[in-house]
């Protein structure tokens, strides 16, 4: 689908219901990115590894039940290396057990619009019950690179640092050899094959696609490449970019209340009446001025009485320049207790010397220095424990609050059909391991007007063929819509048949492979 309107530009089987494997780790990681942002947990909360989450199969971390290790490290062991044991401990971690996890996954699902999937577990071992298609996965793939821009690079790195080991990509090799390629997750079991959901830009183009069911990782990246070079040569440069709006999570709160009863005098509301006060008379300054003496009469000479002036008159300009220059000496931290109490004891001796006033005045530093009394907080009534928050639904299709756990399963569609008579619940690792046994290809007959075909030539491979028939599928369009592919084994070499057409789809065909000097040949009913 183009990423940036999120229209498909090629689907085939794109809703039918398949075991998505690892694929499954990218709603775990967009859980674990929404818990960080609503607060709920840190990068570097500590999550507890139960027994359960050690004795998942690999590919594995190789986490210890009683372990601790931070969420960072978990999200770069599931995103990069897609260790079940990491994936696990992060479900646990976050609502407390892997059943409740995979219900808060499915709610999560329906809420971005992935109509045909159903999660279990948060590791995407195979399960009865656990299923999803490619169209859903292509919607989560666009997700993750919309809403969580800022962890979205994760899933193009070849190898992180997993706090208890050094982990590498899974998806190393398609990384490598796709340009513009970053992203995003791979996928096995053997009951589901090799799947991939891939994001690659060029230019201002940007595709997702997904292929589940692959034969091998190389098979696999080969048909990924093929479905991005069609989408890159289909979708407009220029198209509008339509984001996807911001899911309607429903975080379920839980509220606990404290256990002990409170007092009835510490529930009563308090009342404070602030009595007013006058406001502080200014106090009036009061200057003694001591009586002019009366001059004395004798009989002296007039020199004798000018230097007799000189001698008993002060000179008071001297005195008063003499007392404003002079600097009022600091206290030392060691004495300013004793010379609050000496104020104290001067300012009460002041008092029943001078009025009230004046005592007053004296007092006020003293006063003044000091802090005034905070009241006491009052008692709470109940105490509040921390919100717990957890994703749900959207307000428009989520349940009332009171509806068990159980109401979040959501199954909307049965369980897909095994593909053999015998299922294998083990899962094997990630990466590149050896092709399994060859499948057997059902082929279904022909019903109404369509049942003409076209036969495109022989080959020397099966995989030649199917290259061809894909080839054809992507680019003939409509003409083959409904079609099927069938490569037939024959004695002189593989022929590449397709069939199911209608007698004006199957010229239409042959014509423009004729028109590209290529064999083709009518297949009448």
């Amino acid at each position: 689908m183009d990423a940036r309107t999120g229209k498909p530009v090629y689907t085939q089987n794109a809703d039918t219901k398949l075991h998505p494997a690892s694929l499954t780790k990218m709603m775990t990681l967009y859980l674990a990115f929404a818990a960080i942002e609503r607060g709920q947990v840190r990068l570097d909360s500590k999550f507890p590894i139960s027994s359960n989450a050690a004795a998942e199969p690999p590919s594995k971390l190789g986490l210890k039940a009683g372990q601790k290790i931070e969420l960072r490290y978990l999200i770069r062991a599931a995103a990069i290396k897609s260790a079940n044991d990491a994936a696990t401990a992060i479900g646990e971690g976050l609502t407390g057990s892997e059943e409740a996890f995979a219900a808060q996954m499915t709610a999560t699902a329906r809420a971005l619009g992935m109509r045909n999937t159903n999660f279990r577990n948060a590791n995407g071992l195979t399960q009865q019950g656990h299923y999803s298609t490619a169209h859903d996965m292509s919607i989560l793939g666009r997700r993750l690179f919309y809403d969580f821009p800022q962890y979205y690079s994760l899933f193009s790195r070849r190898s992180a640092d997993a706090g208890i080991a050094k982990v590498s990509s899974t998806n190393k090799r398609f990384l490598d050899a796709y340009q513009g390629a970053d992203g995003i997750k791979t996928g096995y079991t053997r009951a589901a094959g090799f799947n991939l959901t891939a994001s690659a830009q060029r230019g201002k183009k940007r595709i997702v696609a997904t292929v589940f069911g692959g034969t091998s990782t190389a098979q696999r990246n080969q048909v990924m490449a093929q479905l991005l070079d069609a989408g890159f040569g289909k979708v407009p440069a220029n198209a509008r970019e339509v984001r996807p709006e911001t899911p309607q999570l429903l975080a379920q709160k839980v509220v606990r209340k404290a256990q002990v009863e409170p007092k009835p005098a510490a529930t009563q509301p308090r009342t404070l009446t602030l009595a007013s006060s006058n406001p502080p008379q200014r106090t009036r300054r009061v200057v003694k001025v001591a009586p002019t003496p009366a001059p004395v009469v004798a009989s002296v000479a007039p020199g004798q009485i000018v230097n007799a002036l000189r001698e008993a008159t002060p000179a008071p300009s001297a005195t008063k320049l003499a007392l404003s220059s002079s600097i009022r000496p600091r206290l030392r931290p060691a004495a300013r207790s004793e010379a609050v109490d000496q104020a104290v004891r001067m300012a009460v001796a002041e008092d029943e010397k001078a009025p009230a006033a004046q005592s007053a005045s004296l007092a006020a530093p003293v006063l003044a220095a000091s802090n005034r009394p905070v009241p006491s907080p009052r008692a709470r009534s109940q105490a509040e424990t921390p919100v717990q928050t957890a994703a749900a639904e959207p307000a428009a299709a989520a349940a009332p609050a009171s509806a068990p756990s159980g109401d979040l399963t959501l199954v909307a569609s049965e369980a897909p059909k095994r593909r053999t008579e015998t299922v294998i619940l083990a899962a094997m690792g990630e990466g590149d391991i050896s092709d399994p046994a060859a499948a057997e290809i059902v082929s279904r007959a022909a019903a109404g007007p369509s049942n003409w075909g076209v036969n495109l030539g022989r080959y020397r491979s099966q995989a030649e063929a199917d290259r061809l028939l894909l080839q054809v599928a992507l680019q003939g369009g409509p003409a083959v819509e409904g079609g099927r592919r069938h490569v037939a084994n024959t004695i002189r070499g593989f022929e590449a048949n397709f069939l199911g057409l209608t007698k004006a789809s199957a010229q239409l065909v042959c014509d423009r492979a004729t028109a590209r000097q290529e064999t083709c040949s009518l297949i009448s009913p």
